[in-house]
């Protein structure tokens, strides 16, 4: 799978079931490799592993992902944590058997870049800032989407 990276979580860690007082590290990420899909990329592992994948790449870079394995995600509970993404599957990442390698996307495919910046969200379901001010009321309790743009960060 090649794609370009539009998200990327940070390594966290957490008690390992199976072997008690050791931990598993954990991030994930979502590559995207056309205005249309996009999937969300897991990865478990031993903290070297991890935090040495996690710092391979950042968003923005195309990424080659060689022998993940492919699952259905639990739509419900995936989504929690992840972005929404119109697949009904999600890709893992194994230690032993996956490879991520990056590139400049000038290399890969310039088309790559463009997908950077495209929402992930249908257009149609959006509301304005002004739009949740005046209906503030009759949204409260409801999940929104916003589409907003910083204009300056100090």
């Amino acid at each position: 799978v090649i794609g370009v990276v539009i998200g990327k979580t940070d390594v966290r860690s957490f008690p390992d079931r199976k072997n008690i007082g050791s931990e598993r590290y954990t991030f994930s990420f979502t590559i995207r490799d056309s205005p249309t899909y996009f999937i969300n990329v897991n990865s478990w592992g031993r903290e070297e592993y991890i935090r040495s994948l996690s710092e391979s790449f950042r968003v923005g870079d195309c990424v080659t992902i060689e022998n993940p394995l492919v699952q259905s995600k639990e739509a419900e509970r995936e989504e929690k944590f992840n972005p929404t993404t119109p697949s009904c599957y999600k890709l893992l990442l194994s230690e032993n058997h996956s490879v991520v390698k990056t590139s400049s996307c000038y290399e890969m495919d310039t088309k790559l870049l463009s997908l950077l910046h495209l929402p992930v969200k249908d257009p149609q379901d959006y509301y304005s800032l002004g739009d949740i001010i005046a209906n503030g009321q009759s949204l409260d309790g409801r999940i929104l989407n916003v589409l907003a743009a910083v204009m300056s960060v100090s």
